[in-house]
């Protein structure tokens, strides 16, 4: 059901494909609004409007914190992608943030699903999400994941271990065999922090291509009659923000898939590049369009397969981030401003049990003050949580206007990717509500977390 909020006739009239630019007049002002939804126009009264919906008003509506996402941001990334790879398949990357609407959105607009887990996958399909359109993968799938990948017929399984291929094989019923992938580490050191770069030999997911684990693991699956090798996979990391990587990724796959076919005969007709493509979260940060991407890794596939006398497979991509992260806007209220020394620190009712990025990776944000026009400077602050925990940071030393104080509210963009995905029960905060907006109006698609919640879970005595 959709809730109707008040916007101004000027916002409410400009179509939310317009850039940000077009609404804002100053250049500053244009600026800051890089980094938010295209939908976003900033109002007089010092108030910003994201898919027709005021924010201050949303607020009101539904408190704070809360977790806004542009429905037709999602949309057009979809389609941005879809147009850049129009013979490829593209698969939205579930662990980024899921919910049945987003579920609903990306399949309306023709990408597929990766999922990772029994959850995500039950998920996705409950909301209607054809299982033949997904993707299942994961480091470590317990046999729940398995048996619902097998149960719920899912397009294809990515194999990460060689443990994996005999536990698959036994889950699958007799009849026809089940499309798998190898999950292949290329040996190409790419992402934006350590903790997210996945395509070297030095971490937990996939088989090594220089080891010779993962030739072992194809040999062994081409051994299986109830499994069906149908390609391969990678994923080199995240935040990545060159096509480069991606390049040299595919080099290296496109020589397995040779030495694939001299050694077994087989020509494997798939290749699942993964994801990983970077979103700007504060102004002059990098990103990865969809058509550098493109243009790099189809020039270097097409080129290494008319080099090693192999036909040009079907690829994959699977982008999540790049989907949901730029569509997000989270709003915090100021409980409190406290000067302790030479810093300034304001602290929202928020903080790292729905964001944990900048705990885990230093992330950074470019938070703004909405509801109000200060005429005040700025002047440096670290907008901090309301967690006992001292890297409970949301944006350190960042400009706010010096007069900041409590009972302001706060708007953070680009927050709609590995927030609420990745968010914790800590200090039994509850995580917050996802509310979607789209022309004017705002409805909510994931509720507030309550203390009964809570309470319903905890059993014991």
């Amino acid at each position: 059901m959709s809730v109707p909020v008040a916007v101004s006739a000027t916002a409410a009239s400009a179509p939310s494909s317009a850039a940000p630019e077009t609404a804002a007049t100053d250049p500053a002002e244009a600026g800051a609004l890089s980094v938010w939804p295209a939908s976003a126009r900033p109002l007089p009264d010092g108030d910003v409007t994201v898919g027709g919906v005021s924010l201050a008003e949303a607020a009101e509506e539904f408190g704070t914190p809360v977790y806004l996402l542009d429905e037709a941001e999602v949309r057009e990334r979809c389609r941005a992608y879809r147009a850049a790879f129009p013979d490829d398949e593209v698969v939205y990357a579930a662990k980024a943030f899921l919910c049945r609407a987003v579920a609903r959105w990306v399949h309306e607009e023709g990408l597929g699903l990766d999922v990772c887990s029994a959850g995500e996958l039950e998920l996705a399909v409950g909301a209607g999400f054809p299982p033949e359109r997904i993707v299942m993968h994961g480091n470590a799938k317990s046999p729940k994941d398995l048996s619902a990948a097998v149960r719920l017929g899912v397009g294809v399984i990515v194999v990460d271990s060689a443990s994996e291929i005999a536990r698959l094989a036994a889950a699958v019923p007799p009849g026809p065999p089940r499309a798998v992938m190898v999950r292949v580490v290329p040996g190409v050191s790419a992402g934006g922090h350590a903790a997210v770069r996945t395509g070297t030999d030095d971490q937990k997911f996939g088989l090594s291509l220089t080891d010779g684990s993962a030739a072992h693991a194809v040999t062994k699956i081409l051994g299986q009659p109830g499994l069906d090798l149908v390609g391969l996979h990678c994923h080199i990391g995240s935040q990545i923000t060159s096509a480069k990587p991606y390049a040299a990724a595919v080099r290296r796959m496109v020589g397995l898939l040779a030495r694939v076919r001299d050694q077994h005969g087989v020509t494997l007709r798939r290749l699942d590049i993964g994801g990983g493509h970077a979103i700007a979260y504060r102004p002059g940060d990098q990103s990865l369009g969809p058509d550098a991407l493109a243009s790099r890794v189809r020039a270097e596939l097409a080129d290494g397969c008319a080099r090693a006398g192999l036909p040009v497979p079907r690829l994959t991509l699977e982008p999540g981030r790049a989907i949901t992260g730029p569509a997000g806007v989270v709003l915090y209220r100021v409980l409190s401003v406290k000067r302790t020394g030479k810093r300034t620190f304001v602290a929202v009712d928020g903080g790292m049990s729905d964001n944990p990025r900048p705990a885990l990776y230093g992330a950074g944000y470019a938070p703004r003050l909405v509801g109000r026009r200060s005429a005040a400077g700025p002047a440096e602050a670290t907008v901090v949580g309301r967690h006992c925990e001292a890297g409970d940071v949301v944006a350190d030393r960042v400009p706010l206007p010096a007069d900041v104080r409590p009972g302001d509210l706060l708007a953070v963009p680009a927050a709609g990717a590995y927030h609420l995905s990745m968010a914790s029960g800590y200090n039994l905060i509850g995580r917050p509500p996802v509310v979607a907006v789209r022309d004017g109006a705002a409805r909510v698609l994931v509720r507030r977390e309550s203390l009964d919640d809570v309470r319903r879970r905890d059993v014991g005595l």
